[in-house]
């Protein structure tokens, strides 16, 4: 049993989709093989192994929150006769949650490994920010006379 059925507890739940695909996700082969790393304080690196396929047959795309990695290999010529073949260079379709703020900064092609490169970059406005308290100065008590 390789799958869990979920549904039992959202029989009675409104609203909690993006749970019920997050555990599904969960459960999802994972072709083309990857790799996340953390490059720096705010940095991370998506790493793919996509042998065999030329920038022009991968896709990315951010949509809400969602990095959409696909690849599609283009027809090769008929003429080929594999004695063995082990790279099978077959469709993929891979989605990764991106957190609130993280951008792509960009992404590569080197050696049959796709890189993506992504940092957070979390606006002004909702940075934590130290606020400066003023000291009160005390009043003068005026003495008057009785």
């Amino acid at each position: 049993m390789d799958r869990f059925d979920f549904s039992p507890l959202f029989r009675s739940t409104i609203g909690f989709d993006r749970l019920a695909r997050l555990a599904d996700a969960a459960n999802a082969p994972s072709y083309p093989p990857y790799n996340i790393e953390k490059t720096g304080e705010d940095a991370y690196r998506l790493t793919m192994a996509v042998a065999g396929f030329s920038p022009e047959e991968v896709d990315l795309t951010v949509h809400e929150n969602a990095l959409l990695a696909s690849g599609r290999a283009k027809k090769e010529d008929g003429n080929v006769r594999y004695l063995y073949r082990g790279i099978a260079r077959r469709a993929f379709e891979q989605r990764f949650s991106l957190a609130d703020h993280i951008k792509v900064a960009g992404a590569s092609l080197v050696n049959g490994m796709l890189h993506v490169d992504l940092v957070r970059e979390v606006p002004e406005a909702m940075k934590p920010r130290k606020i400066a308290i003023a000291a009160a100065q005390p009043e003068a008590i005026e003495k008057k006379a009785a």
